[in-house]
């Protein structure tokens, strides 16, 4: 199956990024793509007025991903921003689209919240309860944000529902090392799951010259498609691009065979924890 993963900037305003959107799923439709991936805050930036973005929304922006996506006889992944509690939104990827005739539909909304380095996203954001995967094709994907990739427990766990690959929408900080660890992270959860990891980051605005708001976190590039084995297999740089790869399932049974890394686990089943 052909994956695209469009490393791109959103702005403050929905409707532009919309139409952005709109011709880069039409752009990888024509190169042949299943499943058209976008970072996390597409609809909207980091930095705007999120709670406010989401309420006048009415769930308009998602309508429209899905009448994208049919127009282009695919599947859509977006980070976009819903109503919460108290005022609160959750920060969630949707999948919309089409797959030979059948509607794709599925939600995840962030478990893991950015409590680090002085920010508490738990503030502004109502925390997931729920692993989230879904069917396109004969693979199951699963889905996770962000800082839900410093958690292995979760990518395992996808994997022990069926998920042969896994989507990680991002807005990633800028800072020293974290495009280091941004590279580091997505293989070793590739390796801990034995799944494809789909890392789909935001552009980079110091290269772009998007606007961004100092202080939040507005991407860093470097999208990349991790093999079951750790391996890239597509890496963006820092700007605006599309990147291209396919997800192969013989591979997936092929590297669980000679690596059964979910099988031989004990720390699951039977191991004791003892403290003294």
């Amino acid at each position: 199956m052909k994956i695209a993963l469009v490393q791109m900037n959103s702005t403050g305003d929905p409707q532009a990024n919309l139409d952005k959107v709109a011709d880069h799923t039409a752009a990888a439709a024509v190169e042949g793509a299943q499943l058209v991936v976008f970072p996390e805050a597409t609809q909207i930036a980091f930095g705007h007025d999120l709670a406010r973005a989401a309420a006048d929304d009415k769930g308009g922006w998602i309508q429209s991903i899905t009448e994208i996506a049919r127009k282009n006889e695919t599947v859509i992944a977006v980070g976009v921003f819903r109503p919460g509690d108290n005022g609160t939104v959750t920060n969630s990827l949707v999948v919309r689209g089409i797959d030979d005739g059948r509607e794709v539909s599925a939600d995840y909304d962030k478990v893991h919240l950015y409590d680090a380095f002085g920010h508490r996203e738990s503030d502004s954001v109502t925390a997931g309860e729920s692993v989230r995967t879904f069917r396109l094709g004969d693979l199951t994907f699963g889905l996770a944000i962000c800082y839900d990739v410093r958690f292995p427990a979760l990518f395992t766990a996808q994997a022990r529902a069926g998920a042969d690959a896994i989507i990680l929408a991002t807005s990633w900080g800028a800072g020293p090392g974290k495009v280091e660890q941004w590279k580091l992270l997505g293989p070793a959860r590739a390796l801990d799951s034995t799944a494809y990891v789909l890392a789909c980051d935001q552009a980079d605005p110091a290269v772009t010259e998007a606007p961004a708001k100092e202080g939040n976190p507005t991407g860093i590039g470097h999208s990349y498609v991790a093999a079951p084995n750790g391996e890239l297999l597509a890496e963006a740089g820092r700007g605006e691009e599309i990147i291209f790869a396919d997800i192969d399932p013989d591979r997936i049974t092929d590297i669980r065979a000679s690596l059964p890394v979910l099988n031989n686990s004990r720390l699951e089943k039977d191991i004791r924890v003892e403290s003294i």
